[in-house]
């Protein structure tokens, strides 16, 4: 029998999305680790065709393990649209849960069991690791990065009415009928302003967020993606959120007959 098989099926239809380019130096360790905390979930690796390898070694893995599956992408198009292409694959496969985390180590796998919880427990339809609530916090990062992301966070929660606290954060657990609901088409950003986005289109929705407590780590290998341009990427795409929304063109609750 293999290790695999062997496996308590404890969250079994649970899916791990996991986008990457470039990160050889870390797709097998945050495999296992992934692994390790969700016994009998499944982990979908995105590569957006790594120049460095990763997509091939992820091939690897998932030759020597079944819960491991790897979607390969032809070239960088977007974090939001690795995301998306990550959770069709993972609807399709009849996911009940899908998680959306980074390859970096920034966010711990540990904490997956906690993000995952809320969900199975019927307490929640989107669960957010949250970095700005009692318990959550940073480290390694200086003053002007967590200004960055403190502020980023207030701007899209001030300007779009929404409710948790840490909305630029990625690490994220959503029930799959929830995330289904939320259009693909309908969403823009290719960014990290994604998080924003498709938290924002969940609540208007009607979905109940969770956040619970994260620490957040910056990355141990490899190089931030994170630049300029995407910082005033979020800035203008929140401001066009409200301007649909003020102009009636906004994401709708369904009506209940």
């Amino acid at each position: 029998m293999s290790a695999a098989s062997a496996v308590a099926p404890g969250y079994a239809g649970t899916w791990v999305v996991l986008p990457t380019y470039n990160e050889v130096a870390n797709i097998e360790a945050i495999s296992a680790a992934i692994l390790t905390a969700l016994p009998g979930a499944t982990l979908l690796v995105v590569d957006d065709g790594s120049p460095d390898g990763t997509g091939e070694f992820a091939d690897r893995l998932a030759a020597e393990n079944p819960l491991v599956q790897v979607r390969h992408r032809k070239a960088k198009q977007g974090l939001g649209r690795a995301y998306l292409d990550g959770f069709g694959v993972a609807l399709t496969g009849g996911a009940k849960v899908v998680v959306q985390m980074d390859a970096d180590w920034s966010h711990d796998p540990a904490a997956l069991p906690s993000l995952v919880r809320p969900l199975l427990e019927g307490r929640a339809d989107l669960v957010i690791g949250s970095r700005y609530v009692a318990g959550g916090g940073t480290t390694d990062w200086g003053l002007l990065r967590k200004l960055i992301s403190r502020c980023g966070s207030l701007f899209a929660r001030s300007m779009l009415g929404l409710a948790p606290n840490d909305l630029t954060g990625g690490f994220k657990a959503w029930r799959s009928a929830t995330l289904a609901s939320v259009p693909a088409d309908g969403v823009r950003a290719g960014g990290y302003v994604f998080q924003i986005e498709m938290t924002y289109r969940a609540s208007r929705l009607g979905a109940r967020v969770v956040e619970v407590p994260i620490l957040f780590r910056d990355r141990l290998a490899g190089q931030s993606k994170m630049s300029r341009r995407i910082i005033v990427e979020a800035f203008f795409v929140v401001l066009s959120l409200r301007w649909d929304e003020l102009r009636g063109r906004g994401p709708k609750r369904p009506s209940r007959s």
